[in-house]
């Protein structure tokens, strides 16, 4: 009897060693943060990176961990970080550069991956493209110079459009490369820039006021975060006011803007998935270099331009890589 009960036990303790041997941090644990308010499930940049984890070989509950998280502030973003390095995960994965410079700003040990990271030269997450020299690495979006083919897309539709207004983020490590880049596209294209600033998502009603009242025919949106998280806010309030909106986020696109032009970020984070690998394996981030988008998608929202009176030219609708009907 007494025999029986041993066995019995050791059987047990066998079948609860697998999971007590992950969670004590056996199998590589990764901390995921993606844009604010993206939950954590059913969300398509997360789907993203596990596609991109399994088709390397990463079996979620096996051989990896993803704790992915939500965040809507700052403050927020913080305290995941801190949870992450407390728990002392393997590495950080984030998608947009606000967020890396949070998880470098807690530490300068734990491997932080970055899927969108903008310019991370001149957004101080990396000493260059080629070496980034620190715990950051990934892929740049590069975001400021892909503004300017807004604008120009802008004028191409719009020839007649004197006055742009432009939303911008302060709190966005890319704003100051991002202006530049509007200047240069204003004064090249002959186009006037109205600059409005957006802290939140509350002041998005406050900046479309301003800018019908401004005489701006058109508004052009600053990557930002916020603006996915406000996205049918925006489209609504674009319809409303009668203004084009032109952005970097093919969600917004989706939800109702006009016209997105940008790097396919799913793509980008599907591919960053290969750093998170290459770090487990024992690469340093510091060795990494960053990659670029290879891939830009133009996407038109045919029903939008209908009910703003707008007529999109088939040879633009030729170019772009998906039209919304």
């Amino acid at each position: 009897m007494q025999l029986g009960v041993l066995v019995l036990t050791l059987v047990l303790f066998a079948s609860l060693a697998p999971a007590d041997a992950q969670s004590t941090g056996k199998a590589p644990k990764v901390g995921y943060l993606g844009g604010p308010n993206e939950p954590p499930e059913g969300s398509p940049r997360r789907d993203a990176l596990m596609r991109g984890l399994h088709d390397l070989g990463y079996i979620p509950g096996q051989n990896i961990s993803v704790d992915a998280r939500s965040w809507a502030t700052g403050d927020q973003l913080m305290q995941l970080v801190r949870e992450f390095v407390r728990l002392r995960y393997d590495a950080i994965f984030v998608v947009p550069p606000i967020a890396a410079m949070a998880a470098k700003q807690v530490t300068k040990e734990i491997p932080i991956v970055c899927a969108s990271c903008g310019d991370p030269v001149e957004n101080g997450l990396a000493a260059s493209l080629a070496r980034p020299g620190g715990n950051v690495t990934g892929l740049a979006s590069l975001s400021a110079e892909l503004i300017g083919k807004r604008v120009e897309l802008l004028k191409e539709l719009l020839s007649g459009v004197p006055r742009v207004a432009v939303f911008v983020f302060p709190a966005n490590p890319g704003t100051p490369p991002t202006l530049r880049a509007l200047d240069a596209a204003g004064r090249a294209l002959g186009v006037e820039m109205q600059r409005i600033e957006i802290r939140g998502t509350g002041d998005f009603a406050n900046a479309f006021r301003s800018a019908a009242a401004g005489g701006a025919g058109a508004v052009v949106l600053q990557d930002d975060p916020l603006n996915v998280a406000a996205r049918t806010q925006i489209a609504e309030l674009a319809l409303k006011h009668r203004l084009p909106v032109f952005s970097g986020v093919p969600e917004l696109a989706e939800a109702g803007a006009l016209i997105a032009y940008a790097p396919d970020r799913l793509d980008m984070i599907r591919r960053a998935a290969g750093y998170i690998d290459k770090i487990l394996k024992g690469a340093k981030p510091a060795d990494l270099p960053f990659e670029q988008a290879t891939r830009l998608d133009l996407v038109v929202n045919l029903k939008t331009a209908k009910a703003l009176g707008l007529t999109i030219p088939q040879s633009f609708l030729l170019r772009a890589h998906r039209v919304i009907e």
